[in-house]
């Protein structure tokens, strides 16, 4: 059977530990260093979400425009004005994300996402998994924009068709590599 410790003794209240204790209060509180980061992040996620809105509006009022009063064609632009509003979400979940998981991971807990599934994108546990999900996410950004510089494409050559194909070949590899990580965890 083991002994049991006597309580440790407070220590006294001497110049040098309220001095300590006042340091280690600064210490602990210059973590909030970090909402210079958080701040502008949700504020510029904000600003994203808002631009990206307004321009699938425009999209829509373009196409309303087009078949109703018979306005400039849409056709060649419409698919890719959708394309770039999409990025532009994806960049402003980025920043959600980032905003958030560093908020979580440096300030305090987010009591409302306590609850919520843990594979949640705003719920991160460290930054290794805060990098990882904001990782896939710009990965799929990447993806967006690959796919809205295919739309206006045109192929000079054969070597160019076979150029498109492997990049097509890399993202799909890539995509499968991120299933992969994504069901190991």
């Amino acid at each position: 059977m083991s002994e049991a410790l006597p309580p440790e003794k407070p220590r006294p209240d001497t110049p040098r530990s309220r001095l300590e204790r006042r340091f280690e209060h600064f210490l602990w509180q210059s973590r909030l260093l970090v909402l210079l980061a958080v701040i502008p992040a949700l504020l510029g996620a904000l600003v994203l979400f808002v631009i990206a809105s307004l321009d699938i509006l425009g999209v829509v009022a373009s196409t309303w425009r087009h078949y109703l009063d018979g306005g400039h064609d849409i056709h060649k632009s419409v698919v890719t004005d959708i394309i770039v509003a999409i990025d532009i979400y994806l960049i402003a979940l980025v920043l959600m994300i980032f905003g958030l998981g560093v908020y979580k991971l440096f300030v305090s807990r987010i009591e409302p996402a306590e609850g919520r599934d843990p594979s949640h994108p705003f719920n991160v546990r460290s930054l290794d998994q805060l990098k990882d999900k904001i990782a896939r996410v710009v990965i799929l950004a990447v993806i967006i924009e690959f796919f809205r510089a295919v739309v206006g494409i045109q192929f000079d050559t054969p070597l160019d068709a076979i150029y498109l194909a492997l990049s097509v070949l890399a993202l799909a590899l890539a995509l499968y590599l991120m299933a992969l990580a994504h069901k190991a965890e």
